[in-house]
């Protein structure tokens, strides 16, 4: 490294936010960025550990300490271009990733890790705002069509990978514009969709061709695509919400977390409210919202709710509260279980663990109230701990909105494909090889959550990337394989 002692002279110091009661006020990114020379700081912390577990913590393989390394030796440009060898879209995950490799990190034993998310998209953002982000286009073209369905990041890195091959990709979504639920499901707090745009055009110039408003199994069939295209790539997201069938979910007032988000982030994209909100609108201006659900989904229903002007958000997980800190020598450097407080949180959400909803009250078709009880983790004669109510420890909350945010049970159920067209697993999913990302239809690969289920960003980059390589190598052996025509003499 080029500061083998920059752990021990160096503090951690991650980038801060800007104040509760400024950025409840808007919908930007609130994210005070320390700025070039802070960064480099931070980048010499980073040790030469001799095993760099923050390698096997980040799901895409990032080169950590190379760039870190990098970036220590103000060669910001070597260190964006050794970042995308692994990543397409480090701009998002240095904006919305748990980071994983910082808990993997070695630092990490001594709770100081390397801040190599912060370190990361200040990579990213630099290399915009200086140009060096490029498009990279395929000197020549193969002629072979690609269609993949969902341009969530799975479907976004497999386009970009394969275009850059020479194929020609065509991403095909059923919203009205690109993104998934990079664009419709992450606040814009969290991620301006500028920053998806702006990777778009890059995309676009590559050879990727991008069909919105239309959807698999509903707008065009899957027989169709495969009559057109040489291989479907099944790349959609796991949009299928966990529900809550208890006494009174039919009330006005009771609705998805995805439901209510993507209504706010349409109208930030500037759609007028008859569209954002074709279904009625969802609003917690003035109410009393519980989100139940103790997750990223949840938290990004907080920081909607108060920027909608709510009078109180509490957040409701059925799990009791998790340890402050990780015991290190049985966790690290696997993802620990202990308690993490999200910037929405910190906005003012009120949080209660251990918390089952048993009904939901109401009058005139409107909740008002839910009935909780509280839990306790018992073992089953199997051996199994489960969770059950207390008896007596019955209560009630008020709630004018309550958001579901218990995460989702895989792709939707109707539309893109079924069990006819391809093999599904217990859950719902896609069911494809980890090897080749092939399924059981003929020509049809599957990647992101809609092959593996709910998971992170990072992990659907990563499905999305190897995917594009599964489907290189089929179609550079299938053309291989074909016969060779000889003019006769």
């Amino acid at each position: 490294m080029g500061k083998p002692t920059g752990f021990l002279e160096v503090e951690r110091q991650d980038r801060k936010y800007a104040p509760v009661a400024e950025r409840v006020t808007n919908w930007r990114e609130f994210t005070q960025e320390p700025g070039a020379e802070a960064v480099s700081k931070q980048a010499s912390r980073c040790m030469d550990c001799g095993i760099p577990f923050c390698h096997s913590g980040c799901p895409v393989n990032n080169l950590i300490p190379d760039w870190n390394d990098l970036v220590y030796k103000d060669d910001w440009q070597a260190a964006i271009e050794r970042l995308h060898q692994t990543n397409n879209f480090p701009e998002v995950t240095g904006r919305i990733c748990p980071a994983p490799c910082e808990a993997a990190c070695t630092l990490n034993i001594d709770d100081v890790p390397v801040t190599i998310k912060s370190i990361e998209g200040e990579i990213a953002d630099r290399a915009f705002r200086e140009g060096w982000i490029k498009p990279q286009c395929a000197p020549r073209g193969t002629g072979k069509r690609i269609a993949i369905v969902g341009s969530g990041p799975a479907g976004l890195a497999c386009a970009q990978q394969l275009a850059r091959m020479g194929h020609a990709p065509t991403v095909f979504e059923k919203s009205d514009r690109i993104g998934g639920l990079l664009r419709y499901g992450i606040p814009d707090f969290k991620l301006d969709k500028s920053v998806i745009d702006r990777r778009m055009e890059q995309m676009e110039v590559e050879g990727v061709i991008f069909r919105t408003n239309m959807e698999v199994g509903v707008t065009v069939s899957v027989e169709r695509l495969l009559d057109d295209y040489h291989v479907l790539v099944l790349a959609g997201g796991a949009e299928q919400p966990r529900d809550l069938p208890v006494p009174g979910r039919e009330l006005d007032g009771v609705h998805f977390a995805m439901d209510f988000l993507s209504q706010q982030n349409k109208r930030n994209a500037g759609d007028a409210e008859e569209k954002a909100a074709a279904g009625g609108t969802i609003s917690g201006h003035g109410k009393h919202v519980v989100v139940i659900g103790g997750g990223d989904t949840g938290s990004d229903c907080i920081g909607t709710s108060f920027r909608q002007g709510a009078a109180s958000v509490t957040q409701l997980e059925i799990l009791p509260q998790p340890p402050l800190h990780e015991n290190k020598a049985l966790t690290w450097p696997n993802w620990p279980m202990k308690l993490r407080t999200s910037s929405s949180q910190e906005e003012g959400a009120e949080r209660e663990f251990s918390v089952v909803t048993t009904a939901f009250v109401g009058e005139s078709g409107q909740v008002q109230a839910l009935q909780c009880a509280r839990t306790e983790m018992v073992s089953g004669p199997d051996g199994r701990m489960t969770i059950q109510p207390v008896a007596g420890t019955e209560f009630e909350i008020k709630a004018d909105l309550v958001l579901l945010a218990m995460g989702f049970l895989g792709p939707r159920k109707a539309g893109a494909v079924d069990s006819s067209q391809v093999e599904l697993t217990p859950q719902g999913n896609v069911k494809a090889a980890m090897t080749d990302y092939r399924t059981s239809g003929d020509r049809i690969f599957a990647c992101g959550d809609m092959r593996r289920g709910q998971s992170l960003v990072v992990w659907a980059i990563r499905e999305g990337r190897d995917c594009a390589e599964a489907v290189n190598a089929f179609l550079t052996a299938e053309q291989k394989a074909e016969p060779v025509l000889v003019r006769s003499a």
